[in-house]
Formats: C-alpha cells, structure tokens, sequence
C-alpha cells in the first residue's frame, strides 16, 4: 500500500483556517488578551460546537470574558456590503484553477434562517416567506455552487431582503462567480426562481438553465379538469413540450417543458404514477431520464447547506452584519475541507483524482478546530449547585 502524500493533523487545519480567514477579512486587534488571532479562535471555536460566542467564552478557561469578544468583534467588523464582498473573495480562495478554465454547472438557491427577532435598523433586512420553525420571519442567503465531482465549492453568497427581486439575486451572484472566473454551462435553479422575471433575465443573458416548474391555473381535482402548467401533471408517459409563463403584468416567457413520469414506489407514503415537470432553456437534452439526473445533481447544494448549519454559529443579535459572518465563516470552512480533500487527500488516478472522505471527515474537522483552541486556552469544565452559589455570596 502505497504512504500517504501529505501527514495532515489539526494545527496546520486550524492555522489555514486562521490564515485565511484573517487575510481576506482583516480583522484588527482590540486588546493584548482579545488580538485578532485570538478573536479568530473563539469564533472557530464556536463554529464547532454550534454554540454561541458568549458561550463558547465562558467554557474556556483562559479565554477573555464574553463581553471582551463581543465588543472586540463589533469594533473590527466592517459594514454589511465591504463584508459580503470580502466573504466573497474568501470563498474564492480555495477554487482550485480547473474550475476555471472550463465552462461549469452552477446551482443556485436561496436558504432562510429562521429569526424570530425586530429588525435591527431596517425592515428590508427581515426576509418573508412560508412559515416553518414557529416564524415566517428570516434571514435570506442565496449561494451559487459549482456542481462537480469531487469539486464542490460555494463560488458565491448574497444576503437577500424583503422584497427583493429573485432576477436582481440571481444577477449578482452571477456577476460574483464571473469576477472568480467561474461562468456557467447550465444553471441549476430552485423552484423559487420559476418566474418570468427570472427566465426572461437568463434568456437575454444567454444562460442555459434547467429548474422545477411551479404549477398554476385549474388543478386535475377541480370541475373543469386541468389548465395552465396542471395540465402536465396529467401525463402518463414522460416527453417534450413548450410552455409561456405569464405574470400579473402579463409578461410572458416561452420555455420548453420536459416531464419525467415515474411511480411514487411508496416515496412519501405514496404509490402510483408522478409526473416531474421541468423547464428548460439554451440546450437540448438527450432523454427524460438525463434531465432527471441532471437536476439531480443541483441536491448538492442542500447537502452544503445542511453542512453549513453543523458549522455555523448560533446568535440573538440583531445585527444582519454578524449574522452575514457567521454564515460565511460556515461557508469557507466547508471550502476548505473540499480543497483539503482535492488537493492533498485525493488519491491520483487515471481520469482524475479519487475523493477518500473518510481521510477527514467534515465533523472530524470540526473536532480538529475545536481541539486545538482547547489546548491553548483550556477548559472550564466546571459547573456550581445552587449551594456552592449561596455559600460563594455568603463569603
């Protein structure tokens, strides 16, 4: 069996973590015992344990106190745009060269945060959407991620406010991952984006795109039978069609339509026939069935987002910047561990590189982070009973 390349441990994780983290977003240093080095491993830290600051903080033993960090973060932190542009160049500074000599498939969604929060300053900063965990009230990120074996890297992050246009979001993310050299062969899209304002924006950019299509006008179920795109639910057999999608100021955009029918096979609890209705425009698939594989693959992105989560830090504030950096802090881990893996994990191979995530697992990396800040700060892995308190006052 052929030795490893590299011998990879924690410190030199959490250094390049650091390093980078430092070099694009510049933190300064606010006190001799809250330095940016210092401030940089308490929020490492606290994205592996999914926990707070304040509370990541108080369980180290020679860390400074919570409120020492917070104000030294709120007195380094620049504003929300120069932050989301140099989030932006940190996600970019783990894209390897490959992706960006060849034209790639992109996947675009957006993630909402529940918060259950007043704005902090304005209320476009309160995103508005279906309801779920006990608010309809968010904090809204859209991403673009390139789509790649073995390659699969967040290129770009937005914040996205109430009432923004979906076309303005998709625009800027695009315009993000062209200034990396990362420029679309199809975007995958959500079916959020299932719009004309959306679809008329790509055409006339010429950006080929496959998304989801959102069903209108009479339902199967309704007297009068089906109308508008419902009426593709009713396939029985997958094929090929086109379709103009209107909008209340009656704009229109024509589409092609491709439906994959398929048996539910107990998925949901359901059996039977389903039609999957997609839309598409700027290539010609070959089959039904290559469409549904296709999309398919834009499910990475909510494997990244699920990832995201398991790294990001947990907040009640108010401020739409901090909660941006949390994110993005998520984000460029994740990056790190995919450059980690393609560059120095990989195993060569004819064709090229084999992916071994069982070399460093995404939670194993974590771990990694979270150990080493352990070791130059310690623990504080005590707790008091309410007598001991008692007993302490008295004194």
């Amino acid at each position: 069996m052929r030795p490893p390349r590299h011998i990879l441990n924690r410190n030199q994780v959490h250094r390049l973590a650091a390093d980078h983290l430092q070099t694009h977003l510049k933190f300064k240093d606010y006190k001799r015992k809250a330095t940016a080095q210092v401030l940089w491993s308490l929020l490492l830290a606290a994205a592996a344990r999914i926990t707070s600051l304040s509370d990541t903080c108080q369980r180290l033993d020679e860390a400074p106190s919570d409120e020492t960090a917070r104000k030294a973060l709120l007195a380094t932190l620049p504003d929300y745009d120069a932050l989301q542009h140099q989030l932006n160049a940190a996600l970019a500074g783990y894209l390897p060269k490959t992706l960006r000599k060849h034209l790639q498939r992109l996947a675009i969604d957006l993630t909402l945060i529940p918060y259950h929060g007043r704005p902090f300053r304005d209320l476009t900063e309160v995103y508005r959407g279906q309801a779920q965990s006990g608010t309809s009230h968010f904090h809204a990120y859209a991403t673009a991620y390139v789509v790649r074996k073995g390659q699969r890297y967040t290129v770009a992050l937005t914040g996205v406010r109430k009432g923004e246009p979906l076309k303005e979001v998709v625009q800027r993310l695009l315009r993000q991952a062209a200034s990396v050299g990362v420029r679309p062969r199809l975007l995958l899209l959500d079916r959020g984006f299932y719009s004309v304002a959306v679809i008329r924006y790509l055409q006339a950019a010429r950006y080929p795109f496959l998304m989801p299509v959102v069903c209108h006008g009479r339902s199967p179920k309704q007297s009068g039978g089906p109308s508008g795109s419902y009426v593709f639910r009713t396939w029985k057999q997958s094929g090929w069609s086109t379709y103009t999608v209107t909008d209340a100021k009656k704009r229109t955009a024509t589409v092609s339509i491709c439906v994959k029918c398929c048996n539910y096979q107990g998925q949901w609890k359901r059996h039977g026939r389903q039609a999957l209705i997609y839309a598409y425009w700027g290539y010609q698939p070959p089959s039904p069935d290559s469409v549904f594989e296709t999309y398919r693959l834009r499910f990475g992105i909510e494997t990244s987002y699920r990832q995201m989560h398991e790294g990001r830090i947990r907040t009640t504030t108010r401020r739409p910047a901090v909660r941006l950096l949390y994110v993005g802090i998520a984000l460029v881990l994740r990056n790190l561990w995919v450059w980690l893996h393609y560059t120095i994990l990989s195993m060569p191979a004819r064709g090229g590189r084999v992916i071994r995530l069982e070399r460093l697992r995404w939670a194993t990396l974590l771990l990694w982070l979270l150990h080493v800040v352990e070791a130059r700060f310690g623990t504080a892995d005590v707790t008091y009973t309410e007598r001991e308190v008692l007993y302490d006052l008295a004194m």
